[in-house]
Order: C-alpha cells, then sequence, then structure tokens
C-alpha cells in the first residue's frame, strides 16, 4: 500500500495542509509568507464586496444549474430508453457533447448566441422574436452558460440512462394492469427506482457548479472583447460582473492580484462547502442503500 499512500501524501495531503497554512498568511509567491492569522478570512467576509457578488452568481449557478441539469438530463435518458431502434446511435450523439473541451465548446456558444451575427439570433428574427444579447448582456450571461451546461450535461445523461434501464419491467406491467397512468407509474416506481442516482447527479451538479470556471471566465472575456490568442483579458467576470463566480475571483486575487494566502483563503472555504456536499452524498446513497436492502 506504500505506493498509494505516497502518492496521496504528495498530491492531495501536502497540498491540502499547505493551502490551509497559506490562508492564515500573507504570501505574494515572492517574499516569504507572513503569519497574520485569520485577517484573510476576516476580510472575506467584511471587507471584500466582490467576494459577495461572486458568491451571488455561484449560488445563482448552484440552484438553476443543479435543477437543469439534472431535469434535462433525466428527461432525454427517459426518452431515449423508450426509444425501439436506434438507441445505440442516438444516445452516442447525445453523448458527445460531453467530450468537447470546455474552453472549444464556450467559444462556440458564444459565436451561436452572437448578438448581431450568431445563428440562434438570426432565426429568432425570421419567426419575429428578438433573442436579445445573450453574452453581452448581465440579466442573460448567466442563462446562457445554463443553455452550455444543459448542452453538455451527455455524461449525467448516460448514467441516468442505465439506471433507467436498470427498473425491473415487471414492476411496470403490475402496475399498468392496476390501472395506473404513465405518471403515476413515473412517480411511484421510476423515481424511488433511480433515487440514490438522481441524488448522485444533484449533488455532482452541485460541486460542479462550486466550481464553475473554465466556461465563465472563457465567456466573459470573450464576450468583453478584449481577449487576446493567449485568453488574456482585463476584463473578467464582463457584462458587469455577471458572470464572475466564485472559483474566477479566487483565481484573480492568487494569480492576477498576488494575494495568495487570501486566494488560498478562499479555496479552503470552496473546499470545506463541497467536502460538506460530498459528505451528504454518501451519507444518503448509505440511506438508501440500507433501505433497498431492508
Amino acid at each position: 500500500m506504500a505506493p498509494a499512500f505516497i502518492g496521496f501524501a504528495i498530491f492531495f495531503g501536502y497540498p491540502l495542509i499547505a493551502t490551509v497554512y497559506y490562508s492564515f498568511t500573507r504570501y505574494d509567491l515572492i517574499n516569504p509568507p507572513e503569519w497574520i492569522g485569520f485577517d484573510n478570512y476576516v476580510r472575506m467576509f467584511t471587507s471584500e464586496p466582490l467576494v459577495g457578488k461572486a458568491a451571488y452568481n455561484t449560488l445563482w449557478l448552484v440552484i438553476v444549474l443543479t435543477v437543469v441539469r439534472v431535469v434535462f438530463a433525466l428527461g432525454v435518458a427517459s426518452v431515449i430508453s423508450r426509444l425501439k431502434r436506434g438507441i445505440g446511435l442516438i444516445r452516442t450523439l447525445c453523448y458527445l457533447p460531453a467530450l468537447a473541451p470546455p474552453a472549444a465548446a464556450t467559444l462556440a456558444f458564444v459565436f451561436l448566441f452572437n448578438p448581431e451575427f450568431g445563428p440562434v439570433n438570426r432565426f429568432l428574427r425570421l419567426v419575429g422574436v428578438d433573442g436579445g444579447l445573450w453574452f453581452n448582456d448581465p440579466a442573460m450571461s448567466k442563462p446562457a452558460l445554463t443553455l452550455l451546461v444543459m448542452w453538455g450535461s451527455g455524461e449525467l445523461m448516460i448514467i441516468i440512462l442505465a439506471a433507467l434501464l436498470d427498473v425491473p419491467q415487471e414492476q411496470y406491467e403490475a402496475a399498468e394492469l392496476d390501472g395506473c397512468g404513465p405518471v403515476r407509474r413515473f412517480w411511484h416506481i421510476t423515481l424511488p427506482s433511480i433515487s440514490p442516482v438522481l441524488l448522485f447527479g444533484i449533488v455532482n451538479s452541485i460541486i460542479f457548479a462550486l466550481q464553475f470556471f473554465t466556461q465563465a471566465i472563457v465567456a466573459g472575456s470573450v464576450a468583453s472583447g478584449a481577449a487576446d490568442v493567449a485568453g488574456n483579458t482585463r476584463y473578467i467576470g464582463a457584462p458587469q460582473n455577471s458572470t464572475l463566480t466564485y472559483p474566477v475571483w479566487l483565481y484573480v486575487q492568487g494569480f492576477r492580484y498576488f494575494n495568495m494566502g487570501y486566494a488560498a483563503a478562499m479555496a479552503v472555504l470552496l473546499f470545506i462547502v463541497s467536502f460538506a456536499f460530498t459528505a451528504i452524498l454518501v451519507r444518503q446513497i448509505r440511506k438508501a442503500s440500507t433501505a433497498e436492502e431492508g
């Protein structure tokens, strides 16, 4: 077991301990760390206005992305599970977007939803609908990111589809003989049978939203029109900080302003919240497994 312990200590244990230590220091990656106690945490909760904005955007994504991602994946999986022919091809086509690199997928969506020449707004104009500014509008940037996440939710869809196909058909047949309609069969048979998988999808989506970084920073940079070939921009969070998520602000503090101690404190808080949701997941799965075995 020594190789596993050594790998865990080097790649997880030491970075975690170092991050916790640096969170209590003033550290700029150049000068030696200076111990300042809880000052970074006090600053985070009292005198840093953009932390509140970033936390609000992340909370918005946690709530909306979790609901939309799970419901959309469940809906697509339910439709595919009822197909009689071509299920393999359609399943593959629905899963393929999940393989797209996040940066490339975001660039494509920014182009598709361009307010002037994007195909989406052009089509909407043909049917007499004003498509809006999408990534250039603070009120629509996060919904546009939500559409992007929905498009790439094929991985969760595959997991839910496997759970749906594993539900015993005898239960559906017995319920149908008893006069249960499709809605009642779905509510009383399908949902209880796949509830552990749905719970996994919910907590997984919450953690995904808490760590939402690449899509937000690429969309804000490109939509602002200030990104160069290397992806650098002065307008992270554009428009008007509507795409400034908690991980994005953590990155800005650590690698743009070189406030690594403060960024470490933000990382510790993010780790605690993510760990709490993971603990809830494990506990609920154990309860569901115990109830099923009972």
